[in-house]
């Protein structure tokens, strides 16, 4: 309570509903967690005592806009969006993250002149950041896209051990009944041509949130309320993951 008192006094008293709001989200999100009962393997016993560290990932960035809705709105924005709430979130719960990215600016070095170049030289730098971490979970978040405007829906893919796989069962799950119920996809593995997830050495998932393609769910992934529903689910799945989130 102490902790909470000293934050409110830091923040304009606008900002403290804010923060409210966001916090009683986050308790009945994880409290559902909790309950549903789910067995999943935590990265903290694997740790032998280190704490873990989250390794948020926004997805492109940079020169790489990534996906872009038929409105003109870049992935890379609304996944540096959601990454920022859920650090944000992590901030008031005191779990250490660390961001791959926190604008959507980049500084490439001279030798990265084309497009390609700055890409491969950015996810090169991705992974080495998460190599730089004592027991990282890796969490990279993207959105969606199809010729056709029908499918919607997260989607979560995972790095080929069973810690990846575990989490990213644990988040479709929660994802999907926090969002949209009546989806049914379920976690797939992250292919050899997603160069992150098939190089970091630790346990990582990638969260496509929804499709850019839907006009309905695109009109959401915008909305403020939307991105801080994914987030609290991020977040209490992250929790409950390493054992961190009891309540």
């Amino acid at each position: 309570m102490l902790f909470v008192k000293k934050l409110y006094r830091s923040v304009r008293a606008e900002d403290a509903a804010l923060f409210t709001l966001s916090f009683l989200w986050i308790c009945v999100i994880i409290q559902c967690v909790f309950l549903s009962g789910t067995d999943t393997r935590s990265v903290s016993a694997q740790a032998a005592g280190s704490p873990p560290v989250l390794i948020l990932d926004p997805g492109h960035g940079g020169a790489d806009g990534g996906a872009v809705a038929p409105d003109g709105t870049a992935e890379s924005d609304l996944n540096l969006s959601v990454a920022l709430r859920v650090r944000d979130l992590c901030a008031f719960l005191g779990v250490d993250t660390v961001m791959t990215r926190d604008t959507e600016e980049i500084t490439y070095p001279s030798e990265a002149k084309t497009i390609a170049a700055m890409k491969k030289w950015d996810t090169r730098r991705r992974v080495e950041i998460a190599e730089s971490v004592d027991s990282p979970v890796f969490l990279s978040i993207h959105q969606n896209i199809y010729p056709s405007s029908g499918p919607r829906g997260s989607q979560v893919l995972y790095a080929q051990n069973e810690p990846s796989r575990a989490l990213a069962e644990l988040i479709q799950s929660r994802l999907t009944t926090a969002l949209l119920p009546e989806n049914r996809r379920v976690p797939v593995p992250a292919g050899k041509d997603i160069y992150i997830m098939s190089h970091v050495q630790c346990t990582a998932v990638l969260v496509e949130c929804g499709f850019l393609s839907h006009p309905q769910e695109l009109s959401l992934l915008q909305s403020a309320d939307y991105q801080k529903k994914i987030a609290s689910v991020l977040t209490a799945c992250y929790l409950q993951f390493t054992e961190k989130g009891v309540l």
